[in-house]
């Protein structure tokens, strides 16, 4: 997607306050995959469903007759059940016992192909638009997400237009983590020195969560962030309002932004009156800073602790 036109700025921005102000406003809407905003979700929920319903053509008579079966053989005087003590087998009853979960499995598993392959975290086969490139870089205890075409960065808020394939490609500057938008998109990991990639759509303008789901010490519960998935216009605003609200993301401002910090306690740190509540913008300095923090760990050498997100070295000497 082409960088936006400075001269739609003082008509943009006005727009995007409102829009942002509204969605802080808003409590997230969806969260589960159960309440699907996009296609991919969609597919997941039917398949669950379809899953679900398979496995109880199994369960429900066991739950059934177990009792049944209980109740009518039961020790008792005058039982009305046949006494049969030298009965062994039944070809009609052992066809139905393997029969029919040898059906089941093999309807899941031809479903489970079929999903599998739709819903590959590397494929762009939703929508025919280009998609927007969004580089994501996990951190302790927050997410960056950086839009390389557009030359903004945020944390907290992950703005994505309606119908439009966005492309993303994940790595961490920390432990491993695992990447979520349960409205959107299954989870996928990422890891330091690696990338990975998850392709989303948004169907309608809706206000979702994303969270880190892999465990990560203090800050996990707040690691978390909201997407806004908003029409083409309203993105566009969005956008406008991050280039004039955004400080530069120099390499001071990462070091601060990559250390041992939460959510509230780097907006403290780095927030400003002109961004919104729970969320951080910034404006590219280096256009490469994704490859950058990629390719720090690619060297023959183990990177300093003092050089290294996530430990407790990282940064004091700026601290001090």
């Amino acid at each position: 997607m082409a960088p936006l036109k400075t001269s739609a700025k003082l008509l943009a921005v006005p727009a995007a306050c409102a829009i942002i102000a509204t969605s802080a406003q808003m409590a997230w809407a969806s969260n589960s995959f159960m309440d699907p905003q996009g296609p991919i979700a969609a597919i997941q929920k039917t398949h669950l469903l379809r899953a679900t319903v398979l496995i109880l053509l199994a369960v429900i008579p066991v739950l059934v007759l177990v009792p049944l079966i209980a109740l009518r053989y039961r020790r008792r005087k005058r039982g009305a059940a046949a006494y049969k003590p030298k009965w062994d087998f039944s070809a009609r009853l052992e066809f139905v016992m393997w029969g029919v979960p040898v059906i089941i499995v093999a309807i899941l598993s031809f479903y489970l192909w079929k999903a599998t392959y739709r819903l590959d975290p590397y494929t762009a086969a939703f929508g025919e638009t280009p998609a927007l490139n969004v580089q994501v870089v996990g951190l302790d205890w927050k997410w960056l997400f950086i839009y390389p075409d557009l030359g903004i960065a945020s944390v907290g808020e992950l703005g994505i237009p309606v119908k439009q394939q966005v492309a993303m490609t994940l790595t961490t500057d920390t432990v491993m983590q695992s990447f979520m938008i349960p409205a959107l998109a299954g989870q996928i990991y990422a890891m330091p020195g690696m990338t990975t990639q998850l392709h989303i759509v948004a169907d309608t303008p809706e206000t979702m969560q994303g969270e880190n789901t892999q465990y990560n010490g203090r800050g996990f519960t707040k690691q978390k962030f909201e997407t806004l998935a908003m029409q083409p216009t309203d993105f566009n605003a969005w956008v406008e309002a991050v280039r004039a609200n955004g400080i530069p993301l120099d390499a001071a401002t990462y070091e601060t932004l990559a250390m041992r910090t939460d959510r509230d306690e780097v907006q403290t740190a780095l927030g400003t009156e002109k961004m919104p509540e729970k969320a951080l913008y910034f404006t590219l300095e280096d256009g490469d800073l994704f490859h950058l923090i990629l390719h720090r760990y690619h060297g023959e050498q183990p990177l300093p602790a003092d050089q290294q997100p996530g430990t407790a070295e990282f940064g004091q000497e700026a601290t001090q």
